[in-house]
C-alpha cells in the first residue's frame, strides 16, 4: 500500500507526469488506469514494475517486437454477458473475442522469448491458453465481423435460396426496365432504390400505364416511383426469407453467447492483463521520449542522482528549443540532510522538485532521466512542503498552514522518510520563525530522516555546518553578472546576494546603504564572507574550465605530433628498404656487365653459364621473403629487446673468454688431409649440395652437379 499523500503528488506535479504518460496509452482503460497510478513502497512490487518497463523499452531495439495489446472498451458487453438468457450482437462478440486472441499471442510469444523478457513472461504464469473461445467465434463470424453462411445448415440453405430469388428478381426487373424504356415511359434516371427495393422512375403522365405498386413520387411530382407487377411476388418472397434469416442469426448468436457466458471471469482477467500491458507499454514509450533509464536499485538507504533532469521541464524546454540543466545530488547515511541556500531564481526549488518527482516516478515503475551511475533506494514516506499553501476555505494563513503541515511531518518522520521543504521557516518573524525551523530540523535529524530543504536563514546554514550528517549546498551564481548557473555545489552555504541583486535591478545606492546600516554588522560580514567565497569558487571554476580546455588542446597536439612522428619513421623505414633493394639490383647489374665483358673476350659459353649459375645460387641463398610492413611502436620494442639480448650475450661471451684464459683447452692435433680423386662424391664446406669430381688440375677440381658444373679449390671440398 502506498504511503504517499495526495498533497505530495500535487506539490511535485506527479499527476502531470501521469497525464503525459497516459497520452502514450492505446486503450481507453489504459488511459483511465494510468491517471490513477499511485507510488508503491513495497520493494518487490517496485522492482517488478521497473523490470516490466525496462524489458519493454529493450524490446524497441530488439528484433523481437511484443505483439499488439489493443482492445475496445467492453464494460457494457461484460455486464450484458452476466445477465442470464441475454444475447450479444455480433459487434459485441467481435470486441470480446479480441481479448483471448491477443492474450494467446502474448502467451505464445513470451514462451518463446522467455529468456529475453523473463519478467513480462512471469506475468502470464496464472493465465492459460484459451483456444475454445476464438475457435467458437471464428466458426460463426468472419474476419470482418459478419455472420458466415455456414454458421448453421439452415442459414446456409436460406442464403442460397435468397441468392436465387435475388437473381430472379433482378432478371424480372431488368425485363420491365427494358420494356418501359423502349416505350419512353421512364424518366432520364430510369430507376432508383426506395425502402431497399429497386423501383422504376416513371414519368407522371404514364403512371397509369405501368402496372405495379406505387412506392412514392418526386418532390415536384413529375416522377412516380413504381415497383413493377412482375417483381412484387419475388419481393414478398425475399422479404419473408430475410425475416427467417434474421431469426436464424439471432438463434445462432444466442447459442454463441451462452457458450461464452462461462468465460465471464476469464474475460475480466484478460482485460486486466491487457490494460496493465498498455500501462507498461506507455511507461516504456514515455521513458523513450525523455531518454530515461533504470538506475541501480539499492537496498540500503542511499539516493545518488547523477545528471538528473526534471522530466516536465525537459519536455517543455525541448518544445521551446531551450537547454535544460541537470543536477547531481547525493543522500546517504553519513550525509542525510542537505540545506540548499542562495539567491532566488537560482534553481533551488526546481532541484528540490526534481529529487522528489524522480523518487515518485521510480516507485511507480517509471524509468527516470539520470546517468547510469545513479543509485536509488525506496522510501516508505515522501512528505513535502512546497509553494504557497494558503487556505482561504479553512481560514489558514501561509504560515499557519505550514505549521499544520509540519505537525504531520513530525507524526510520520522516521528513518524511512524523505522530506522536501521549500523556503523552510518563512511566513513569520525571521528570528522567531528561524528558531522554530531550527528546532524542527533538529528533530527530523534526530529521527534519522533523509531530506532536502531550501532556506535563506543563517541559523539553518550554521546548523548544517555543525551537524556531522548534515551538509550545506548552494546554487552557483556568476559573480560578475549575478546570473544563475543552475549548478548545485555541495559543501558550502550560499549567499542570498540581497544587496548585489538589488543594486543590479536599479534600487538607489543610498537606499541600499541605509538598509545595510539597519542590519547587524556581524550578519553583513558573514553574508559578505559567503559571497566572497562564492565569487572565489566561481573564479576557480572558470580557471579550472580554462585549464581543462588548454590541457585537452595540448593533449590533442601531443597525440598529433606522435602520429606524425610515427608516420615519418615508417616512411624512413620504407625508404631504407627501397634503398637496400636498389643497391642489390645495382650490384647484380655490375656482375652481369662484368660477365658480359668476359664473354665478349673469351667466347667461353660454358664458363659464362657456370658463373651465372653461381650468381643465381648465391642470390637465392641471400634472398629472403619480403618483410612485412613494420609497425613503428613494435619495431621500437623489438629493437629494445634485441639490444637487451645483445648486452646479455656480450656479458656471457666476455665471461666465457675469461674462463678460457684461466683454463686453456689442450690443442687438438690437425685432422689428416683426405686425398680426393676423380668420381669421388664431394660437397663444398658448409653446403648440403653433393656433386661428383670430373677432374682435378693444379689444385682445382671440376664438380658436376648434374644440371651444371663448377670449378672449386680442392681445399674447399670435403668427401661425403
Amino acid at each position: 500500500m502506498s504511503r504517499i499523500s495526495s498533497k505530495t503528488i500535487q506539490d511535485l506535479e506527479f499527476d502531470v507526469v501521469l497525464e503525459q504518460a497516459a497520452a502514450f496509452c492505446t486503450t481507453t482503460d489504459g488511459k483511465k488506469n494510468m491517471r490513477l497510478l499511485q507510488p508503491l513502497s513495497y520493494r518487490k512490487a517496485v522492482n517488478d514494475a521497473l523490470a516490466h518497463t525496462n524489458e519493454y523499452v529493450e524490446s524497441f531495439s530488439s528484433e523481437y517486437r511484443i505483439p499488439n495489446h489493443g482492445f475496445d472498451p467492453i464494460e457494457k458487453e461484460l455486464q450484458l454477458l452476466g445477465i442470464e438468457n441475454s444475447t450479444l450482437d455480433k459487434e459485441s462478440i467481435r470486441k470480446l473475442v479480441t481479448l483471448p486472441k491477443s492474450v494467446n499471442e502474448h502467451i505464445k510469444f513470451f514462451k518463446k522469448q522467455h529468456l529475453l523478457f523473463p519478467s513480462l513472461h512471469h506475468r502470464l504464469d496464472a493465465i492459460e491458453l484459451n483456444e475454445y473461445v476464438p475457435n467458437a467465434v471464428d466458426a460463426v463470424l468472419d474476419r470482418f465481423g459478419e455472420i458466415k453462411d455456414d454458421a448453421s445448415p439452415d442459414l446456409k440453405n436460406l442464403r442460397r435460396e435468397m441468392n436465387s430469388v435475388k437473381g430472379q428478381l433482378n432478371g424480372s426487373f431488368g425485363q420491365a426496365l427494358s420494356h418501359y424504356s423502349q416505350m419512353d415511359y421512364l424518366d432520364e434516371i430510369r430507376e432508383t432504390v426506395i425502402e431497399n427495393r429497386r423501383v422504376l422512375a416513371v414519368k407522371a403522365m404514364y403512371r397509369r400505364k405501368v402496372k405495379g405498386k406505387i412506392m412514392g413520387s418526386s418532390k415536384t411530382g413529375s416522377i412516380s416511383y413504381i415497383e413493377p407487377e412482375r417483381v412484387l411476388t419475388l419481393s414478398r418472397k425475399l422479404a419473408e426469407l430475410e425475416v427467417e434469416e434474421t431469426e436464424e442469426i439471432n438463434r445462432i448468436l444466442k447459442i454463441l453467447t451462452d457458450s461464452l457466458r462461462p468465460y465471464l471471469e476469464e474475460f475480466k482477467i484478460y482485460r486486466d492483463y491487457l490494460t496493465h500491458t498498455d500501462i507498461i507499454a506507455a511507461r516504456a514509450r514515455y521513458a523513450q521520449s525523455i531518454e530515461a533509464i533504470l538506475p541501480m536499485m539499492v537496498e540500503h538507504r542511499e539516493l545518488e542522482l547523477v545528471d538528473a533532469y526534471h522530466p516536465l521541464l525537459l519536455v517543455s524546454n525541448r518544445a521551446r528549443n531551450e537547454k535544460t540543466y541537470p543536477q547531481t545530488i547525493s543522500l546517504k547515511e553519513d550525509n542525510r540532510i542537505i540545506v540548499i541556500s542562495g539567491p532566488n531564481a537560482g534553481g533551488k526549488s526546481i532541484t528540490l522538485k526534481t529529487i522528489g518527482l524522480l523518487q515518485l516516478m521510480i516507485q511507480t515503475g517509471f524509468l527516470i532521466p539520470v546517468h547510469e551511475k545513479s543509485r536509488v533506494c525506496l522510501f516508505k514516506h515522501i512528505i513535502t512542503d512546497i509553494g504557497d499553501n494558503q487556505s482561504i476555505d479553512n481560514h489558514l494563513s501561509t504560515y499557519s498552514y505550514r505549521l499544520k503541515n509540519m505537525r504531520g511531518f513530525l507524526k510520520k518522520a522516521d528513518d524511512k522518510t524523505l522530506f522536501l521543504i521549500d523556503e523552510f521557516g518563512t511566513g513569520s518573524d525571521p528570528e522567531l520563525g528561524g528558531a522554530l525551523a531550527e528546532s524542527m530540523l533538529e528533530e527530523l535529524y534526530r529521527r534519522k530522516s533523509y531530506g532536502i530543504i531550501t532556506t535563506h536563514y543563517t541559523n539553518l546554514k550554521m546548523l548544517a555546518n555543525e551537524m556531522p550528517e548534515m551538509t550545506n549546498a548552494n546554487m552557483l551564481f556568476d559573480a560578475n553578472s549575478l546570473e544563475p548557473i543552475y549548478k548545485l555545489q555541495l559543501g558550502e552555504a550560499g549567499s542570498s546576494f540581497t544587496f548585489e541583486v538589488a543594486q543590479k535591478n536599479g534600487i538607489p545606492y543610498s537606499l541600499i546603504n541605509k538598509a545595510k546600516k539597519k542590519v547587524e554588522r556581524g550578519k553583513i560580514r558573514f553574508d559578505k564572507s559567503i559571497a566572497a567565497l562564492q565569487k572565489e569558487r566561481s573564479n576557480l571554476r572558470k580557471n579550472n574550465e580554462s585549464l581543462r580546455e588548454r590541457e585537452m588542446k595540448a593533449s590533442q597536439k601531443v597525440n598529433k605530433l606522435e602520429d606524425t612522428q610515427e608516420r615519418v619513421q615508417q616512411k624512413l623505414l620504407d625508404f631504407q628498404e627501397m634503398y637496400d633493394s636498389y643497391q642489390r639490383y645495382i650490384q647484380l647489374g655490375k656482375k652481369f656487365d662484368s660477365l658480359a665483358k668476359d664473354f665478349s673476350r673469351n667466347k667461353k659459353k660454358k664458363l659464362l653459364i657456370d658463373e651465372m649459375m653461381k650468381m643465381v645460387i648465391t642470390e637465392n641463398v641471400k634472398r629472403q621473403p619480403p618483410p612485412k610492413k613494420v609497425d613503428v611502436k613494435k619495431h621500437k620494442q623489438e629493437q629494445g629487446k634485441k639490444k637487451q639480448v645483445e648486452n646479455e650475450l656480450i656479458q656471457k661471451v666476455t665471461k666465457i673468454r675469461q674462463e678460457k684464459k684461466k683454463n686453456p683447452k689442450p690443442v687438438e692435433p690437425p685432422k689428416p688431409k683426405v686425398t680426393l680423386k676423380k668420381d669421388d662424391h664431394v660437397r663444398l664446406m658448409d653446403s648440403r649440395s653433393v656433386g661428383t669430381i670430373d677432374k682435378i688440375e693444379k689444385g682445382k677440381a671440376t664438380i658436376n652437379y648434374g644440371m651444371f658444373t663448377t670449378i672449386v679449390a680442392v681445399e674447399q671440398l670435403e668427401k661425403v
